[in-house]
């Protein structure tokens, strides 16, 4: 089990670790336009991000969010 800080964090080991091992078919359209996104920091959003994690990877995504006072 691998845990990251954050969805770009996810994503960029994706691109590193994942991507690479797909089938060349798989990297044409909106996968190397996700890739291209990041790689050149074009802009990429996080539900886009997630929606690639879920599908291509065995990803749990859960969002924190801690409030702690003072």
């Amino acid at each position: 089990m691998k845990t990251f800080n954050s969805i770009d964090e996810a994503f960029g080991w994706w691109l590193a670790t994942i991507y690479p091992t797909l089938p060349a078919q798989a990297k044409k359209g909106r996968l190397t336009y996700a890739w291209r996104d990041f790689t050149h920091k074009r802009g990429i959003s996080h539900a886009r991000m997630k929606e690639i994690l879920s599908e291509y990877g065995e990803f749990e995504i859960q969002t924190i969010i801690k409030y702690l006072p003072k």
